[in-house]
Order: C-alpha cells, then sequence, then structure tokens
C-alpha cells in the first residue's frame, strides 16, 4: 500500500462515491487508488468546479464531498469555492498536494505556503508528516468536517508520503547517488537516508473510524419555552434556512414536523421544496412585510443578515425566537427574545411534538396567502409582456416551470435572470434546489450540477446561468460530456451584467464593465461536445424545451442560449 491507497482507503470506509479532481502529479496515487477501490473519480477543467461538486454532493447525501487537487495553483484556485462552502456551512474535504517534505521551503515546483493560505477559511487545516499520518488525519478530517456546524477541512499530502516506499527512495537516492565526498556530503547522504526512513516507520498502522457525535440538540426546556411562546402568539411565521437540511435523510420527517405546526412559513436557500411543489403552509412572496406584521418569528437555520436586513425585516416589538448550531449567527445583529442553540430540524420535529395548530391563525393565513396571490397574478400579467430586443425574461421561467419534470434538481448560478427565476419556479421536492448560499458566487453552476446529476442520476436536472456566470464554467460542458452527465442548461443572455448595470447606470450615469455581447454560447457548448440550441422568440421556447428534455433522456447534454431583452423587474434589489 502507497499512501494514496491509505488515503483511497478512508475514503471508501467513509462511504465516499465520488472523487472530484483536477489531475496533477502531486495527488496522482490518490487518484488511481480511489479508482481501484471503486470510487468514481470526476475529473473537471478548473479545481473550483471540483470544490463546487464536493460541496454539493455534501449537501444532497450528508457525506463529505471530496475534492483532490494538486499544489501550488491548484490549491490556491479553491479559495473562493472553499470559502463559499464554509459559508454555506457544506462540509467539504480538501485533499491538496504539496512539495516532498524534504524540500519544503527550498524552491521547489510550485512550493507555497499554504497552511497559511487555507487556515482562515476552513474549520480546520493540517499537514501529514508520515505516511502514517495519512489515514489517522483524513479520519479526523472527516468527523471534524461534519460535527458541530458544518463546514471544509483541508488536509495537505507531501507528494512523498503517497508514492511507494521503493519510488521515493529511488527519488531521493538519485540525489545522493556516487560516492560521498568530503565530511559534507556524507552527513547529508546520512540525512537523507534517515529522513526517507522515517517517512515510512509505523506506516502499518491502520486508522480506525471514530463514530460521528449526534447533532446537536436543543435543550427540552428551551423547546417547551417555545412552544409556551408560540401558543400565545396571534400573527407567527416561521423561516426555515439551509441549515435545517443539513441531514438530507431527515428532510421527509422535517417537512411533516412543519406541516404540524400549522404556522405560516417561507423556505430558503437549500429549504426550497422541502414542502413541494404546492403546500397550504407555504408563503413565497412579501416576505418582508409579513415579518414586519407577525409578533412572533421563528427562524430555524439562518441568521439575521442582509438577507433580513440585519433583522430590521422583524418588528421591534414582535417575539423572535431563533434556532441555530452556531452561537455567533445566533445572536447575529439581533438578539432573539428565545435563542437556541442545536439543529434547528431537531428544534422543529420537537416542537412539533410539543405544541398544537391554533385555528385562530387560519385568518392570518388567508391575509397572508391573498397577498402572495396577489402577486403571482402580477408576475403572470407581467409576464406576457414583450421587452424590446428579445424574451420576457419572466416568460422563459414561466416555461422553464411548465416543462419541469417531477423529479428535477434546479442549479441556481447567476445574478439577475436566475433571481427572477426565484420568482416562479416550484422546487418539486426536498433537496431540488441548489444555490451557493449566503455568499452569493457565481460560477458553481457546473459542479452543483455534476453532483446533481452523479448522486441522482435519474433525475432531470437544470441549471439556470447567466450570461455573466456562464464564463465562469463554460468549458465544463467537456466535463459534462466525457463523463455521460446529460444535463440541460438554460443561458440567460440579456448582453449585460444586468443586476448590477440596472443600478450603476441610473446612479452614476455609466455602463463601463458592465456590458457583454449577445455570445453565441450555444455553439461553443456545442464545440466542446454538447448540444446547442438559440432561441429568440417566445412561439417556439416551449418547442426547444421540449427538444432539450428529449436529448438529455438519450444522453446528451444541452445547452439553450435564451437571447433575452431588457426589463425592469428586479428595479433596485442589489443587496448590500
Amino acid at each position: 500500500m502507497n499512501g494514496g491507497d491509505r488515503i483511497a482507503g478512508v475514503l471508501s470506509r467513509q462511504g465516499v462515491r465520488f472523487l472530484f479532481t483536477l489531475c496533477g502529479g502531486h495527488i496522482a496515487p490518490i487518484l488511481v487508488s480511489a479508482k481501484a477501490r471503486g470510487i468514481r473519480v470526476v475529473d473537471v477543467r478548473h479545481e473550483a468546479t471540483a470544490v463546487f461538486a464536493a460541496d454539493a454532493a455534501a449537501r444532497l447525501t450528508g457525506v463529505p464531498g471530496v475534492a483532490a487537487v494538486t499544489a501550488g495553483p491548484g490549491v490556491t484556485n479553491t479559495i473562493t469555492a472553499v470559502k463559499n462552502a464554509q459559508m454555506a456551512q457544506s462540509p467539504v474535504v480538501l485533499l491538496g498536494g504539496a512539495t516532498a517534505t524534504l524540500l519544503r521551503g527550498r524552491g521547489s515546483l510550485q512550493d507555497i505556503d499554504q497552511m497559511a493560505l487555507m487556515r482562515p477559511h476552513v474549520k480546520w487545516a493540517t499537514r501529514a508528516a508520515r505516511v502514517r499520518d495519512l489515514a489517522v488525519l483524513v479520519e479526523e478530517a472527516f468527523l471534524r468536517a461534519r460535527s458541530g456546524v458544518p463546514g471544509p477541512v483541508f488536509v495537505e499530502c507531501p507528494v512523498d508520503l503517497l508514492y511507494a516506499p521503493a519510488t521515493v527512495r529511488q527519488w531521493y537516492g538519485a540525489k545522493t547517488e556516487g560516492p560521498a565526498k568530503g565530511l559534507a556530503a556524507v552527513a547529508v547522504r546520512w540525512y537523507v537516508r534517515r529522513h526517507v526512513r522515517r517517512l515510512f516507520e509505523g506506516a502499518e498502522d491502520v486508522a480506525s473510524r471514530r463514530p460521528l457525535p449526534p447533532p446537536p440538540s436543543p435543550d427540552p426546556r428551551r423547546v417547551r419555552r417555545a412552544k409556551d411562546l408560540l401558543s400565545r402568539a396571534e400573527r407567527p411565521v416561521l423561516l426555515v434556512g439551509s441549515q435545517a437540511l443539513l441531514d438530507p435523510a431527515g428532510a421527509p420527517a422535517l417537512a411533516d414536523a412543519v406541516t404540524s405546526l400549522g404556522v405560516p412559513v417561507y423556505l430558503s436557500g437549500m429549504a426550497r421544496g422541502l414542502l413541494g411543489r404546492e403546500h397550504s403552509l407555504q408563503l413565497r412572496h412579501h416576505r418582508k412585510e409579513a415579518f414586519g406584521e407577525a409578533d412572533l418569528v421563528i427562524l430555524a437555520g439562518t441568521p439575521c443578515d442582509f438577507r433580513l436586513d440585519y433583522g430590521g425585516h422583524i418588528h421591534r416589538r414582535a417575539t423572535l425566537i431563533s434556532v441555530n448550531r452556531s452561537a455567533s449567527e445566533l445572536t447575529k445583529n439581533r438578539r432573539p427574545t428565545l435563542g437556541i442553540m442545536g439543529g434547528p430540524d431537531l428544534f422543529l420535529r420537537a416542537l412539533a411534538g410539543e405544541a398544537d395548530p391554533r385555528p385562530e391563525w387560519s385568518g392570518w393565513l388567508s391575509r397572508l396567502r391573498a397577498r402572495d396571490e396577489a402577486r403571482e397574478v402580477e408576475i403572470e400579467d407581467r409576464s406576457q409582456a414583450g421587452p424590446a430586443g428579445g424574451l420576457n425574461p419572466l416568460r422563459v421561467c414561466r416555461e422553464i416551470e411548465h416543462a419541469l419534470a417531477d423529479d428535477s434538481v434546479i442549479v441556481a448560478d447567476g445574478g439577475d435572470f436566475v433571481s427572477t427565476a426565484s420568482y416562479v419556479l416550484r422546487p418539486r421536492g426536498p433537496l431540488s434546489w441548489l444555490d451557493p448560499g449566503v455568499f452569493g458566487t457565481l460560477g458553481v453552476g457546473a459542479g452543483f450540477a455534476l453532483a446533481a446529476k452523479l448522486v441522482r442520476p435519474e433525475a432531470e436536472v437544470w441549471i439556470l446561468y447567466g450570461d455573466g456566470s456562464l464564463g465562469f464554467s463554460l468549458a465544463e460542458a467537456d466535463t459534462f460530456v466525457r463523463h455521460g452527465l446529460p444535463v440541460i442548461a438554460v443561458v440567460g443572455n440579456d448582453a449585460g451584467w444586468t443586476q448590477i448595470a440596472r443600478e450603476q447606470i441610473e446612479v452614476l450615469k455609466d455602463d463601463v464593465g458592465t456590458v457583454l455581447r449577445p455570445t453565441e454560447y450555444h455553439a461553443a457548448a456545442a464545440g466542446l461536445g454538447a448540444s446547442g440550441m438559440v432561441v429568440a422568440d417566445e412561439d417556439s421556447l416551449a418547442d426547444r424545451l421540449r427538444e432539450a428534455k428529449e436529448i438529455v433522456r438519450a444522453g446528451r447534454p444541452v445547452y439553450i442560449n435564451a437571447l433575452l431583452g431588457k426589463t425592469d423587474f428586479r428595479k433596485g434589489s442589489i443587496s448590500i
């Protein structure tokens, strides 16, 4: 067994099915050994895509996603994706190659201080010093990635720990071959041989898998206190955030709990789709107004950050119950009336077991629903308008909504077009909506979709791209083709960074930096081996979507270049 095989053994024991990577000599033994153990190695065209894919795999399965990247630029290219996983609280294990242990700091190829670079962006960063460390540290990495508030971890794996002992001894022997002349040469030879011997000492030891501690349970006394506060409320509102879906297997029980509570509910992030396409309690619009009118608000797994105007959306006299695994997010920007440390999913299930829905809430719910329905009518009316210069993005999203299969996954990667889609599309079930999360990162699309199609091969996977965000991962069309992963990508092409341009032009009277071209992205995708089609008129839109579904059923990815006109539907929507 070489070091790569020891790492692959841990991955196999942890239930890892996919290893995302971009190849490099520093990490080759990990890839080869993983493949030999039946782990599917998925190689991509940019290291960020590998980490994005690992992030999405973790969200969809609950098992930490794993990416392996080579040293130096391979590691530095992951930073944005790693930070996205940290802020989204996704358990990701990043394996980074590194120069040989004896050459660190001496100017070898791609040798930088990777530990200093990674530490601020991960829960835990560590470096293996001997072969026997590898399995132990990777096992520890999985434990740390999942415990408490989940997040990414980084394990640096020097290249001389990964290859077979005979190969490594040959490398070092070549550096010291020939007769030693002089005391200094003798000392160097002795030191190198001693160093190599120590690299492999105790390498026969095998790390045992450590049990994962249970997720943090809420204090039962605080659950009962929440029940009392809820029982006195006349206008309660519940917001379920991404953190409530950290245990994907528990999604059905969580949905049952939310239904049992009978509280009007908004779903955000990974929680979108939790209650299916239609649910009597779920609301989609005018959340700010609802929070301002509510006398009790439950935040289950989301903080008072910019999305809630730093707590300003909630009336200052309202009772606020906040539930979170993170102590810092529990009280961020606004101290709750009742703060509960623990898994928000476990809290809601416990609260549902204690509380009874109140019939007095039906009038409150009807009021909110009437406002929701009025907004739906407004959106429908606006989707019928024909903006100058192209398709109405609302109409495009309406047609996608009609085309979505019951078993579909929607990946959101973009600004204005994708945000417009969030008003229209109705995810069909739990874990069927993937967006970057609080970091608002562009470029997640291909990686997220790769993972979604691998984890749920029978699902219909859609990527919604803005033409700006597509630039980060267009080359991954080649990855979908090479790995036989048929997805439908819809590119909302309005030839600009519209979410930025709309406000910039109005305030600063200049469009500098926001103008793109109506590029033939369908032709670029076709050049990379996928199918490509362009849609410029609304009459053919539904037909093109049906055609795209047929293409993916035949096993080929397809990119639809939807030429959009300009609208002011989301004017004033920039978040700061």
